[in-house]
């Protein structure tokens, strides 16, 4: 069985979490009895299979409670990023039809007024923060995970999430069925698009391909101690944690990451896996090399990383280091296929992201539909992958989709003679920061917007540490204006209407931007400026 209830039963002592920055464990037991409650809470709820929740929340030790509750109950979770504004966070829960929304008191500024901005959630459940006013706290109960506190300033609407919990029966509902979840990745109109795939099986302990990569490709089993140092609403984060939980493992999940903390946990825990993405290597690698010869990585088996572009040097800096223990993925939230590549497959492939494991690489010729010849760039597809489809948009789903029935991410690349994908562009321009998809639609709609700009172009830029970072180039509508004082203005301005990290960290000023006749701008001029001299940004 491929499911936490059975490693209850078969280990109910074994730690499925281990909160790092406290040390609070949360066992097989405890997992299963705390998912069999809410999952009857839900049902209490009148909730019923193929219904939505959405949930906001830090790494919190009930993160996965909720999430396999949700799913034993044949429930569509959708989890949110904590960076997002008040407006954006109500768009997603409008646009999923939760029925029920959870979050922590953390989260007030963006979720204080939902309840009247979302009339259809009918529940709006919040846990308390932490004691101990980290993310990585221990519940009130103590290393028993007997529940998480009483909420003490509980906003207008909301109902504590705790004792709605603790109520309700540990046995398991008489419907399971299984649930799934539903993620949202910003589209190029600017608004968070929910990516849909339907659970391939009705059986909550069913197989699926994530836990086949990891049983054959990766080796994780019950042996398997898994250190995930990124937020849990990303979709590869909270899907292989889970994965790794229906497999018996062991998931240690960090508050945020820092490089050197990440080194002791591995040397504290005997990490054997972790997925990471390439900011984090830069950022242990600029750690001084007597702090780095600290540490015992010897553990690690299996180092998986993907959602942004690495640097051939700095991961043949990190294979120097751990070994030939890296694996490389190409995939969406869409998962609609999927490549890999090891280390040493990777070694005499540079650059590559892999070869496909799921679906079939289909390289296409934009203006002809035709697929092109070996070793020349197109828009990349799977074929007979994963179906999928974006919720509440069936413009955006078609437009993904090849006459022939492949679907594509929309990213550029071309396949060698071997088959190994090498990504060259994103058709998009999508910008990729620290391992977050960053889409410059929304910061463009916003700027426009301010009186004194004429026109603007926000794209990616080099960045040390995070790969891209934002920058917007503005025209403004007076020339004189163009200064350090309208850049803060600018930025300020952003910042009001979007979560930071989708806002510029630099403004550049142009008298006017190269646009065609048509109006389409030719947004590779402006970026070519800021890359020449550089390594491609996805190689």
């Amino acid at each position: 069985m491929l499911h936490p209830s059975f490693h209850a039963q078969a280990t109910p002592d074994k730690a499925a979490v281990i909160m790092a920055g406290s040390g609070q464990v949360i066992t097989y037991r405890m997992l299963d009895d705390r998912s069999n409650q809410v999952a009857q809470l839900f049902r209490a709820l009148g909730l019923q299979s193929g219904d939505h929740i959405a949930l906001m929340l830090e790494n919190h030790p009930a993160y996965f409670e909720i999430c396999w509750g949700a799913q034993r109950a044949g429930l569509i979770y959708t989890a949110m990023s904590t960076r997002l504004t008040e407006a954006e966070v109500s768009h997603i829960v409008n646009d999923c039809g939760a029925k029920a929304m959870i979050a922590s008191r953390a989260m007030a500024p963006a979720v204080q007024h939902l309840p009247a901005a979302c009339p259809a959630v009918a529940h709006w459940l919040m846990l308390e923060n932490p004691p101990d006013g980290g993310v990585d706290g221990g519940a009130d109960g103590g290393a028993d995970g007997g529940g998480y506190g009483a909420v003490a300033d509980l906003l207008a609407g909301w109902s504590a999430y705790a004792p709605a919990v603790a109520a309700q029966p540990v046995a398991r509902i008489a419907d399971e069925r299984a649930g799934g979840d539903m993620l949202y990745s910003s589209g190029t109109t600017g608004r968070p698009k929910g990516v849909f795939v339907p659970p391939q099986a009705t059986e909550i302990d069913a197989p699926s391909p994530m836990t086949d990569i990891l049983r054959n490709l990766y080796r994780v089993d019950a042996s398997t101690v898994y250190l995930s140092p990124a937020p849990l609403y990303h979709a590869a984060p909270l899907r292989y944690t889970m994965a790794v939980q229906r497999l018996g493992g062991t998931v240690v999940v960090m508050a945020h990451f820092d490089a050197e903390h990440y080194l002791q946990l591995v040397q504290q825990h005997r990490i054997s896996h972790s997925q990471l993405v390439p900011t984090m290597f830069v950022r242990m690698l600029k750690l001084a090399p007597a702090v780095r010869a600290r540490y015992d990585t010897s553990s690690l088996r299996c180092a998986i990383h993907a959602a942004a572009p690495c640097p051939v040097l700095v991961k043949q800096q990190m294979i120097d280091w751990w070994g030939p223990v890296l694996w490389e993925y190409y995939a969406g939230t869409e998962g609609n296929g999927v490549t890999m590549v090891n280390s040493s497959e990777w070694l005499t492939h540079p650059g590559t992201v892999g070869r496909a494991v799921i679906g079939e690489l289909r390289i296409v010729d934009d203006d002809t539909g035709g697929l092109v010849p070996t070793g020349k760039s197109g828009t990349v597809y799977f074929a007979n992958g994963r179906p999928f489809e974006y919720h509440n948009d069936p413009a955006k789903t078609a437009g993904s989709t090849h006459p022939l029935g492949w679907t594509t991410l929309g990213d550029v690349g071309y396949v060698d003679a071997d088959g190994y994908l090498f990504l060259t562009d994103r058709k998009a321009y999508m910008i990729i920061s620290g391992g977050v998809n960053i889409y410059p639609q929304e910061a463009e709609n916003v700027l426009i917007n301010h009186p004194k700009v004429a026109d603007c172009a926000v794209l990616g830029v080099p960045n040390a540490d995070f790969g891209e970072e934002v920058k917007a180039v503005v025209q403004p509508r007076d020339m004189r204006d163009a200064g350090p004082a309208l850049e803060q203005e600018l930025i300020a301005f952003c910042r009001q209407h979007l979560s930071p990290i989708k806002c510029p960290k630099s403004v550049d000023f142009e008298a006017e931007l190269p646009r065609h006749a048509t109006g389409k701008l030719y947004k590779r001029l402006l970026k070519d400026r800021y890359w020449a001299g550089h390594t491609s940004r996805i190689l």
